[in-house]
């Protein structure tokens, strides 16, 4: 086995010229070596028949399994769509729940394909763990709850509070960071898992739970009074969360990204689950390169002409797929805020297919 695309290189070269080919021919052979060694992770998943997609242990709205073992939500979701634009089926997917210390290495190990869980996208995971974040399909901010009894209006009135947080995470050093410039005195109680720490917050060990806005609205909706437990105002962090994958294999990073922006420009051009077969009949030229009735994008990822069609109608577009898990008319209610598309005043904003 070639250690590096270099020695793979060499050896080739050295064949290519014992054999008498030209240099544009050694050219030819290497690009070719080259694609085959950075889509291995899509061969697999073709050989394997399934996706493996880490997800949370259990968060409302974004990763939970049924009694049934039935896995819903926005980023199960995600990984919904990556099963359609392989395989032509939704359902292709084998979820593997892993908890926040577990879920970088089970990547890095090969146990997953892709991770896609509440995850923010840092400058270190990227370095130390060698992976690549493919987009940020949920912007979010760490933010803090609290029993309205407390009557806080700010994170500013938490002076000498008993804050449950969940350790290993990046929500932890933002806390620290936050309440020391702002000269707060607080005790902080440190949880390995989500689990024990709505626990010790329900039975009220902790005055205050402080995690991503997103996880404070889906952990509330499951108390048994949800009105007693106001999320406050302040967001002390920027926590762009998105799909994550191993470096090293260019195309499925490109697979996997593209298929978050498939997503957001089917929004953005009207493209629904519902409207899709007159879409294949539109005379609009965004319309026509997104649904694959002109230009071949989606083979040149190594998937097929009518990839983003085949996520649109089995799983939906961006939209449908928030309002749905997470929106308004959920029992997390979460308003679209930043993730509104761009020009609708929000920041998802995905490149155009062309």
């Amino acid at each position: 086995m070639f250690k590096s695309l270099a020695s793979l290189s060499k050896s080739l070269a050295f064949k290519t010229l014992a054999r008498g080919l030209s240099a544009s021919a050694l050219t030819a052979t290497i690009g070719l070596a080259a694609t085959t060694a950075q889509a291995q992770t899509l061969t697999a998943i073709k050989d394997r028949g399934r996706l493996l997609c880490g997800v949370s242990t259990g968060l409302t709205g974004f990763s939970i399994a049924d009694d049934k073992g039935n896995w819903t939500g926005f980023d199960v979701d995600f990984c919904r769509a990556l099963s359609a634009a392989i395989f032509n089926d939704a359902s292709k997917v084998t979820y593997v729940p892993l908890n926040a210390s577990e879920r970088f290495a089970a990547l890095k190990s090969s146990k997953i394909d892709v991770l896609s869980r509440n995850s923010t996208w840092t400058m270190s995971r990227e370095t130390e763990f060698n992976l690549h974040f493919t987009g940020t399909t949920y912007y979010d901010g760490q933010g803090f709850m609290v029993r309205r009894a407390r009557n806080a209006d700010s994170a500013l009135d938490l002076n000498g509070a008993k804050v449950c947080v969940q350790s290993g995470t990046t929500t932890q050093f933002n806390l620290a960071d936050y309440f020391r410039a702002n000269n707060i005195k607080y005790d902080e109680i440190q949880f390995t898992t989500v689990t024990d720490l709505i626990k010790a917050y329900d039975s009220g060990q902790c005055d205050v739970f402080t995690s991503d806005v997103s996880q404070l609205h889906s952990e509330r909706a499951n108390f048994a009074k949800p009105g007693d437990h106001v999320i406050l105002p302040d967001v002390i962090s920027k926590e762009p969360l998105g799909p994550v994958v191993r470096q090293g294999d260019d195309r499925w990073l490109e697979i996997v990204k593209w298929t978050h922006f498939a997503m957001l420009n089917a929004e953005e051009l009207g493209v629904t689950s519902r409207n899709i077969d007159q879409a294949l009949q539109s005379a609009k030229p965004d319309v026509k390169r997104l649904v694959g009735t002109e230009g071949s994008y989606g083979e040149e990822i190594g998937l097929t002409r009518d990839w983003a069609t085949r996520i649109i109608r089995l799983v939906g577009n961006y939209g449908e797929v928030y309002d749905r898990n997470v929106g308004v008319g959920t029992k997390l209610a979460i308003p679209r805020g930043l993730n509104q598309l761009w020009n609708s005043g929000g920041i998802q904003y995905a490149p155009p297919i062309r």
